[in-house]
């Protein structure tokens, strides 16, 4: 029988994020959110879903520890909601917002549980983006302020901080495309809101080794994979260019303290330009103790005239898809991770999230997802073959424990290795959950 088997020292963890999973979007002083706004506001979201209730988490949290103790993980990671604990933004906290993620975090250390705590995974309070928001950089200094504050309250307890979740996403896919929130279409609003995360990521991170001196601290870009249609010259210099508004725009910055500048040029071709202030690159490239990675999908790069920003045309591997429609590429996970290593050196990394949308529902009392258990199987795989070319992996996080609110999708979209019913909130493991635990019991999984 031919297995794969991990070192003892590989942490396996399962994460959410705040607005996805908790509800209680009115209660106990929490402020509206961005995302509160965005998805009650009409045709934003698919059915006009929103968070407020999602999973309930905010009262079941004890619940969904036990899963997690259950299911045998080493860390949890999980997401502040920034206007439940900070309702102005800035200023005084709120004590019943604290108290809740104190409760979650006294909760995991119990049953021995790592917490790692994400400052921000999207969801801005709406009170500073009617200030400017990320546009503006004085929400740069109100996040600094935010997250000195969570390090205070927590970093006696908690010692595994990310600053930003999904940089791309909270700037480019929020502010340009369009489909999340705020729901912008504006290039320049999306390069300046991309270099304000940045910097506002440099300052955390600054603010973090004046508080939690004996903690570890990253941020958690997304990336999936380009891989050249060809070997001809356009379908390899137009998968690079797709890679780096993925990669480098995110990467170079905070690693080697500069922006790409074929990128550059390629957005001021559009009227789009970035707006270096004196300190800031220094800023950005605080040193970090690790680099997150969100990895799900990827396809080939074919050079395309006339196709978006990059003229680059993604052109699947074959007919397989995920039910969101991503294509899957394994392959493309290990090929990530070889890169980051090459391109970036010897920075240690955890897989902050990595899994797949399967819908399928309760019958007879559980949940046959099959296709997750390959999809991660696969995936794992690549994992291990990273880690045997001398990647640093230091844990695999998979997404998500939850079926939630799955952002624009709503609740149609499911990536949990828990089944929730939304109407009745009960949780149902899927087979997928079983696997998952087995996995990390045995660290690894038999092939055949």
């Amino acid at each position: 029988m031919t297995t794969i088997e991990f070192s003892k020292e590989l942490k396996w963890g399962a994460a959410t994020a705040s607005y996805q999973i908790e509800g209680g979007a009115r209660e106990d002083g929490r402020s509206p959110s961005i995302w509160d706004t965005f998805s009650h506001t009409k045709g934003n979201v698919k059915n006009g879903d929103h968070g407020d209730t999602a999973c309930n988490s905010y009262h079941l949290y004890k619940e969904d520890v036990q899963h997690l103790k259950e299911l045998g993980v080493d860390l949890y990671r999980f997401s502040i909601s920034w206007s439940r604990v900070m309702p102005e933004g800035t200023g005084e906290l709120n004590p019943k917002g604290v108290d809740y993620y104190r409760n979650l975090i006294e909760e995991l250390i119990a049953h021995d549980i790592e917490p790692m705590i994400t400052l921000y995974h999207w969801d801005l309070p709406q009170i500073l983006q009617d200030r400017g928001g990320w546009e503006s950089r004085e929400t740069i200094e109100a996040f600094k302020e935010y997250a000195e504050a969570m390090f205070k309250e927590f970093g006696d307890k908690v010692k595994s901080w990310i600053t930003i979740n999904e940089p791309w996403c909270a700037s480019f896919l929020s502010n340009y495309l369009g489909i999340h929130a705020p729901g912008k279409q504006d290039l320049q609003a999306a390069v300046d809101v991309s270099h304000h995360l940045l910097v506002a990521h440099g300052k955390a991170v600054q603010a973090f080794r004046k508080v939690v001196p004996d903690g570890q601290i990253g941020y958690a870009p997304n990336m999936g994979w380009l891989e050249p249609y060809s070997p001809a010259s356009e379908d390899r210099d137009a998968s690079r260019r797709g890679m780096l508004w993925q990669k480098e725009w995110f990467m170079d910055p905070v690693f080697k303290g500069s922006y790409p500048e074929e990128l550059l040029q390629i957005f001021e071709k559009e009227n789009a330009f970035l707006k270096l202030e004196s300190g800031d690159l220094e800023v950005i490239s605080q040193p970090i103790d690790f680099m997150g990675l969100n990895y799900y999908s990827g396809s080939l790069g074919r050079h395309k005239e006339g196709s978006g920003l990059f003229e680059v045309e993604e052109v699947p591997l074959d007919n397989r898809r995920t039910d969101i429609g991503w294509p899957i590429y394994a392959d493309g996970f290990f090929k990530v991770l070889v890169n980051l290593r090459e391109t970036y050196g010897e920075i240690p990394i955890y897989i902050t999230e990595n899994g797949a949308c399967y819908n399928h529902e309760v019958q007879e009392g559980s949940v046959n997802d099959q296709e997750r258990i390959d999809y991660l199987k696969q995936h794992i795989t690549s994992l291990h073959r990273a880690i045997k070319a001398g990647v640093p992996i230091k844990g695999y996080i998979l997404w998500s424990l939850l079926d939630n609110f799955e952002w624009a999708e709503g609740y149609d979209k499911r990536f949990g290795i828990i089944h929730v019913n939304f109407e009745t909130l009960e949780r149902t493991r899927k087979e997928s959950y079983h696997w998952y635990k087995n996995t990390i019991k045995n660290k690894g999984f038999p092939l055949t």
